[in-house]
């Protein structure tokens, strides 16, 4: 099939900044690209050939949309699977599969996943309702601290918490759940991977994550990772077992904890572009988002290698503030060397919420992460009062 310059339709599931970005390489191949999103400022809605409004968890939303594309493909893992592989069987290229999909969407059938194929996770139960949790912990069978997991729809830090004591306990929301062991974790890290339809898997360097430690947000990402060439030989060995284990079709990001005895655990799995590769659009010789887009249009994989090293800087909405955003300082920012702003195009600004982020690149990744501490230090994310 020719994806160049026709009529064939690439739909895109989903309109916020993983789907503008991705549509950036698509319009460097010029391929024809239709984008659905709940939100009516969706970030993706101009870089489309056709945008559509809807609800991604609506069956016949999902399901209508996708019957105009050629090939789907997703930005978000909440979308209605049972419409993906009804598409899928009528003969719709769904990449990543629903199959797999459908098992990261579930927290506790994910974990289960990983310990049925021997794949390294801290050890953990599922529970249908906090008031199950609370009746092991009442037995002995759990401890203070443990992390709870909502199973469905938790992201950026959201559906996470950690539980250090009863009243932890009894503020949990209701729902399935999952407890698990807090690792003692030296470092987090995360490999990304990407595998055509013709079985071609590459992968990308070890990435080191630093967290905010109020909102479990990613602050910063290091390429190349701070750690001995046999734990990044490691961390990537599993983060194939990982992907093949899916059979995932497209990018896999899986995100690692390297505990303090030397073992790596896998946290989780994003199976698309994810926030631990966008330091590759400056940095990498095939950006992730392009890699994407040649994994599951089944074309020759690009080289994963970096050229420089790079921190990318996550630019969250400023406690205290919501409203219309204003980026202060920005232009103090840009006079810096190496420093490339991505701003999402989301005009209202509330706490934690991802507006942008920053790439400092440098041949040096010691100094690239202090350029990124300015940065941080620097910029701003707030609103008019």
């Amino acid at each position: 099939m020719s994806y160049f310059s026709t009529n064939f339709t690439l739909g895109i599931l989903g309109g916020g900044q993983l789907g503008k970005m991705l549509l950036s390489e698509t319009l460097k191949y010029d391929i024809r690209t239709i984008v659905l999103d709940p939100s009516a400022e969706a970030p993706a809605r101009f870089g489309c050939h056709a945008f559509f409004q809807g609800d991604l968890m609506d069956y016949d939303t999902v399901y209508q949309f996708g019957k105009q594309a050629d090939l789907l493909t997703f930005e978000i893992e909440n979308v209605n699977v049972d419409a993906l592989e009804r598409l899928e069987q009528e003969g719709v290229k769904v990449y990543p599969t629903p199959a797999s999909l459908r098992i990261i969407q579930d927290k506790g059938a994910q974990k289960a996943f990983y310990k049925a194929h021997k794949i390294p996770t801290a050890p953990f139960e599922a529970f249908d309702s906090p008031t199950l949790l609370a009746a092991a912990v009442a037995e002995g069978r759990w401890t203070y601290p443990f992390v709870w997991k909502s199973t469905r729809f938790g992201y950026d830090g959201n559906g996470v918490k950690i539980v250090r004591n009863l009243q932890d306990l009894h503020a949990l929301p209701e729902g399935p759940c999952i407890a698990e062991q807090c690792a003692e974790i030296n470092k987090e890290l995360a490999v990304i991977v990407a595998r055509s339809p013709k079985g071609e898997v590459v992968t990308y360097p070890v990435v080191e994550m630093e967290f905010h430690p109020e909102a479990n947000q990613v602050e910063y990402v290091l390429c190349p990772a701070r750690i001995a060439e046999t734990i990044s030989s490691q961390a990537r060995k599993i983060a194939l077992q990982v992907a093949e284990a899916f059979g995932s079709i497209g990018l896999l990001a899986v995100e690692l904890f390297l505990t303090k005895g030397g073992e790596i655990w896998v946290n989780e799995v994003a199976p698309r572009p994810h926030n631990s590769g966008h330091y590759s659009i400056e940095a990498s010789y095939t950006s992730q988002f392009e890699q994407h887009l040649r994994a599951i249009l089944d074309l020759p994989l690009g080289s994963t290698e970096s050229k420089v090293a790079g921190v990318m800087v996550n630019l969250v909405g400023a406690e205290g503030y919501a409203g219309n955003v204003i980026y202060e300082h920005i232009e103090d920012v840009l006079s810096l060397p190496g420093v490339t702003p991505h701003i999402y195009g989301k005009r209202q600004t509330r706490p934690f919420r991802k507006m942008g982020h920053i790439t400092i690149t440098h041949r040096d990744i010691e100094q690239a992460r202090l350029l990124a501490q300015r940065v941080k230090e620097t910029i701003k994310v707030i609103s008019r009062q």
